[in-house]
């Protein structure tokens, strides 16, 4: 390997909301440590700028996907792309977070020595349209903020006669600005967050949206403010009014997760009940929005006041429950002999889920395969030395465990600093853990993905709760020698 341009104590990489998170709460509690960011595309934001389809929004709301330092003041708390992505850019701007940013960074590899107790990481920095030059830092601790899926491209089955479709057929994050669907019959496939934030935005100007489904989601309306926390606000400081909101909402959000696992027939009814009252007694709820699972088995989505309801109930979007047979020169030929004219298809099918962001890493020669690593905090691996992951709830707001994870992170480095150790590694000595699935989610792409995940373990501190309040006890005041954590 040639030589390293730079060394910095932490190096993180990506530069959305987990990154710009991660490089305030180093600031912050390890004032002393020199950082930097790598990013591969040329622009702060992640997911909120990657993403450019009409409609994109937060299916979380802001008190609790905000950051845990900078309160959410905005009165909608359901909110849009630009708005969360604005948030993400003005944090890392009143931070002199910016200035540690390095874009047009695409890692690629990291490979780590004991002996030099460091990381030396990899990265193509692209120079020109079709030209990168390969770069190379080295780092005592290395920080992965780069999301959970590939950035390069969503996921999209084989569509028997995809090539005979006479129109456009694009992926929600592959959307581009020339897409013009005003009085245009669309067909949205999907039935996940993105197709219920689709729907309702592109039938404001179409001719006409049929959202295809193969089987139905839960789907839950909710105010696009909060009229409690707007009050809260106009009355109390600002930061106060933010924490007493977000604690409500996690709670709330707790409360509501725990009923699903417990009453699940009590919660579908609930949910099933609120959708038929928003599309009236003669509305098929059954066949398109009652789902063969329980809820929370996978995501619920939700859709601010109602708008994908509102859609339907005034004939400018439709939902059609079926299988599909082949793509046709006019539409889609369903599996029940009926046909759907398009003129444009929009394969909302999921994304593509990666661990470390696609990167190859190594200890010491070895090859580290995360298939067969077990998580430790739900951020850390088994056997793999001062190296850290972001990754947040899948049953709550993705910020809130990536806040904690952070903290835990810089108390981490801080420890070790205190104690003059310049490695520390999680590892299993306990054959009574057994490995599990990481992810107990039974949508399709988690599904798709399961077997290439990390694995959890069967007890602490292997096992993840998806749940806060026992994640900030162990993260915020947990021992941070744990008799797991091997120090050296």
């Amino acid at each position: 390997m040639a030589e390293a341009k730079e060394h910095v104590d932490v190096l993180i990489v990506g530069a959305g909301l987990s990154g710009i998170g991660a490089g305030y709460h180093l600031q912050a509690k390890c004032p002393g440590k020199s950082y930097v960011i790598l990013e591969g595309r040329d622009c702060i934001g992640g997911t909120w700028d990657l993403f450019r389809y009409p409609g994109i929004r937060s299916d979380s709301d802001m008190f609790t996907l905000g950051y845990s330092f900078k309160p959410w003041t905005d009165p909608k708390a359901i909110a849009d792309g630009p708005q969360i992505l604005n948030y993400v850019r003005e944090t890392a701007a009143e931070n002199g977070i910016a200035k540690h940013i390095r874009f047009r960074h695409r890692v690629k590899r990291a490979a780590w020595s004991t002996s030099d107790a460091r990381w030396t990481v990899e990265a193509e920095r692209i120079t020109g349209e079709d030209a990168t030059e390969v770069v190379r830092f080295t780092c005592n601790f290395l920080f992965m903020c780069s999301g959970y899926y590939k950035y390069e491209a969503g996921y999209t089955p084989e569509f028997k006669g995809a090539a005979d479709f006479a129109g456009r057929i694009v992926h929600p994050q592959k959307w581009t600005e020339d897409i013009d669907y005003a009085g245009k019959r669309v067909v949205v496939i999907g039935s996940g967050a993105t197709a219920v934030t689709l729907v309702p935005e592109l039938a404001k100007k179409a001719a006409q949206v049929t959202m295809l489904q193969r089987s139905p989601t839960y789907v839950v309306s909710r105010p696009a403010q909060d009229p409690v926390a707007n009050k809260l606000r106009r009355n109390l400081p600002a930061r106060l009014a933010y924490h007493l909101i977000r604690w409500r909402n996690v709670m709330w959000g707790m409360f509501f997760f725990q009923l699903s696992r417990r009453r699940p027939a009590k919660v579908k009814d609930l949910i099933l009940k609120g959708v038929q009252m928003a599309l009236g007694p003669d509305y098929d709820v059954a066949t398109h929005f009652t789902p063969r699972y329980n809820p929370w088995d996978q995501r619920l989505c939700l859709v601010p006041d109602g708008d994908l309801f509102k859609a339907i109930r005034e004939q400018r979007a439709s939902v059609v429950t079926s299988e599909i047979d082949n793509f046709t020169r006019d539409g889609i030929r369903l599996k029940d002999g009926r046909e759907l004219a398009a003129d444009i298809i929009v394969t909302a099918t999921g994304l593509v889920l990666q661990v470390v962001g696609g990167l190859e890493i190594s200890v010491d020669g070895r090859a580290v395969d995360f298939a067969n690593t077990l998580t430790y905090k739900g951020m850390m691996y088994a056997d793999v030395p001062n190296m850290a992951s972001a990754f947040g709830y899948t049953n709550a707001s993705w910020t809130l465990k990536c806040d904690l994870t952070c903290e835990y992170v810089c108390r981490l480095i801080n420890y070790m600093d205190r104690h003059n150790f310049r490695q520390c590694m999680p590892h299993n000595d306990d054959p009574t853990i057994t490995a599990q699935p990481s992810l107990d989610f039974t949508s399709g792409y988690v599904q798709r993905s399961v077997a290439k995940m990390p694995k959890q373990g069967s007890k602490q501190p292997w096992r993840l709760y998806q749940n806060y309040a026992l994640d900030i006890v162990s993260l915020r005041f947990g021992r941070i020698d744990d008799g797991v954590m091997q120090y050296s």
